[in-house]
Formats: structure tokens, sequence, C-alpha cells
């Protein structure tokens, strides 16, 4: 009788040796069962704090609590087998010092089984970043436009559009693949910018709304599935889902009140 071998879950290391080679695909996941299905299909699977607006209706990231990122992280591990599976650390979760990053980095570690965290912020977040990855924990980071600091930017704002901004930006992608990044999340930049980031740093870079030239590219699931109500321009639908339920629910509710659901099909009969 043959043995089927266990899956090899790919690592955060894995991810950093992919730099310049085939392109490293990634979407977010919030639950098991879409876990399941892009499993097989991406080489990371992102539990973004977008789920905050994704999922439960908040207008940012911001009120999104370390519990929340959790529960959410245990389902999309348990609902993957081969992908890595990085988790978002919240806003207020890692600013404070390094000492509680760590605390809070270990603690979605140890409780959801991933395999990296991402935290948001270039230079500001070197420290920390060093001060994770020397003890134990792989730092995917996130520059450009960072969503937990909409408050400060005025907004979800695209960065990089004027040349006298690129200095600040491309010190940011410096400063976190010095500090041990082993990828950067690179966001809503002028594609020329995040072009020559990717030329320039030694570690991956992963485009949302950035350049094809990137290492690799991440979308939020619901948006390129056509499920969110309004996407960021850099946001292809490559499918159209809501469309689908919205039409599978309109046929349900047709069929009810016309009485034709649950048809006998449908029903059980009664055993003599």
């Amino acid at each position: 009788m043959s043995v089927q071998k266990p899956v090899k879950r790919i690592s955060a290391p894995d991810i950093a040796a992919r730099k310049g080679g085939e392109p490293i695909v990634s979407l977010t996941a919030y639950h098991a069962h879409t876990a399941t299905i892009a499993d097989d299909h991406c080489d990371f699977l992102l539990v973004g704090d977008s789920l905050g607006m994704v999922m439960h209706g908040y207008e940012s990231t911001v009120p999104v609590p370390l519990e929340l990122m959790i529960m959410h992280g245990r389902a999309v591990v348990r609902g993957s087998k081969r992908a890595l599976v990085v988790v978002d650390m919240p806003f207020g979760s890692y600013e404070e010092s390094p000492a509680i990053a760590f605390r809070n980095a270990a603690r979605i570690m140890k409780e959801t089984n991933c395999g990296a965290v991402k935290l948001e912020g270039g230079a500001r977040m070197a420290e920390t970043i060093r001060f994770l990855t020397e003890r134990g924990i792989p730092v995917m980071a996130h520059i450009g436009l960072t969503p937990q600091s909409i408050n400060v930017l005025g907004g979800f704002k695209t960065q990089g559009r004027t040349r006298d901004q690129w200095a600040a930006i491309e010190e940011d992608a410096r400063a976190v693949a010095e500090a041990g990044a082993f990828a950067v999340v690179v966001e809503a930049v002028a594609e020329p910018l995040a072009a020559r980031i990717t030329r320039d740093i030694p570690i991956p870079t992963i485009g949302i709304g950035a350049s094809a030239q990137c290492d690799g590219q991440v979308l939020v699931m619901e948006d390129m599935l056509g499920l969110s109500p309004r996407v960021p321009k850099f946001v292809k639908e490559f499918g159209k889902v809501g469309e689908a339920i919205e039409g599978a629910i309109r046929a349900y509710a047709d069929e009810v009140r016309a009485r034709s659901f649950p048809a006998a099909d449908h029903t059980y009969g009664v055993k003599d």
C-alpha cells in the first residue's frame, strides 16, 4: 500500500529565495474554505487586516483587534496545506516598542501556527523588524500606502506620484531589507518607483497597485472576485462572483415565494 507523503508547506526562506525568479503569487484569505481553494495556486496567503473592512464592515483597518486576526489566522491555516500563511499585525499591536511587538507577534504565531507576520512601516519600523527576526519571527514588511496610517496620510492616497517623494520610499525599502524582512509589500506606489525599488533591494517585492516588475503580486480576494462594491483602480476583477451570488439569491427568493421550493426532491417522506 502506497503512503502519500505530506505536502511540505512553503516557508518564509522559500519566498525570500524567489527574488528575481518566477513571480510570487498571493491573495488574501480570511476563511478556511477560501484558503483551501486558493492553496494550490498561491505561494502565500495573507490574512490581511483588510478583513476588518471586507468581512466586518469597518471603514478602515484601524479598529481591527489582535484577537480577530488570530481567529481568522487559525481558520486559514486549517484550510491550507501548501501555501505560507502570513498574518497581519493590527494597528496598535507593534508600534509601541520592539518588546511589545515581539510579545504580540509570538502570540499570533503560537496561536495560529502561521509561518510569518506582516507589519506596516519602513525605516521607522526597522528596529522592530530586526528585533523580531533576531528572535525567530519571520517578518514581511509593508511600505508605500500603509492603510493603518490613513489618518495621517489623509486617506488612501497613491505614493510616489512626484519624484520628490521617491527618496523617502526608497529609504524605507532599503531599511526593511537591511533589518531582516524576508519580503516587502509595495502598495499603491507609482510604477517606475516600484520597478526601481525591485531592482535595487535584495528581497522580493510584492506589488499591490505597483508594478508588474515586482517579484510578486497580491490582491484582496474579494476585490478580484467581484465581491466588493468599490475597488481601487489597481484591481482587476477576474470574476463576477458577486453577480452570481445575487442571481442565486434572487432565484431562491422567487421559488420560496412561489412555493416551488422545496420540491419533492428536497423533502422527506414518511416510512410506514
